[in-house]
């Protein structure tokens, strides 16, 4: 028996993974995904990404997608009953699980569980404790292709911010940087892969220094007007 499942989706290369893995798995039946948008900036709260790519990539992936929209900066207790309404919505809908593709941070995967606790709906990780080099290393042969939008200048050069994230790339890494960016050194948005029917087409404006983040803006080359 199949358990109907949402995915968040951040527009990286850990939540298209784990739709990857996820769809290749009988156990559960990835019937949308879900993604947490600043109201304020109509972008995906962590990654910057415009929610113009999100659809692009949910359209691509053959997928519903729910923007769960928070305000900037948004309290614990208004997170808490944006998230519960998020929830109480999914159950009505039959969703069973809600899967997230996170690796290593056992404070983030300890905050989930505790939010869906109770609630009837099941936390589900694909790709825990997957070493990283071996996972990136298999996202490249599988024809996965995801570029990257930003960095921490603190753990890596805003150099990287716009090239493609590939096995050259990682090789390139300073020691002590993940090679999936784990830890918060950068975040990428994938374009193409086995989870999507098609490649999506996007392009990145120039890049933004600030105290704690290096960071190009990504946009749908269908949104752009011609010259």
């Amino acid at each position: 028996m199949t358990e109907r499942t949402l995915l968040s989706w951040s527009s990286g290369k850990d939540s298209a993974w784990a739709l990857h893995v996820l769809r290749n798995d009988p156990a559960f039946d990835v019937c949308g995904l879900f993604s947490l948008i600043s109201s304020d900036k109509d972008r995906v709260s962590m990654h910057g990404v415009r929610t113009e790519v999100l659809r692009l990539q949910a359209e691509a992936a053959g997928l519903p997608l729910r923007l769960i929209r928070i305000p900037n900066p948004c309290p614990n207790e208004e997170y808490a009953r944006v998230m519960q309404r998020f929830v109480d919505e999914a159950l009505r809908d039959g969703v069973e699980c809600m899967a997230f593709g996170d690796l290593y941070l056992e404070d983030v995967r300890a905050y989930r569980e505790d939010r869906l606790k109770g609630t009837g709906i099941a936390p589900v990780f694909p790709l825990w404790r997957c070493p990283t080099e071996g996972l990136a290393r298999e996202m490249f042969a599988s024809g996965l292709r995801a570029i990257v939008t930003a960095v921490d200048p603190g753990r890596l050069s805003a150099s990287f911010v716009g090239r493609e994230w590939s096995a050259e790339l990682i090789d390139e890494l300073p020691d002590g940087v993940d090679p999936c960016g784990e830890n918060g050194e950068f975040h990428t948005v994938v374009v193409a892969g086995p989870m999507f029917r098609e490649e999506i087409d996007v392009r990145l404006g120039e890049v933004i220094e600030a105290e704690h983040i290096a960071f190009a803006d990504v946009r749908s080359t269908a949104s752009l007007s011609p010259r």
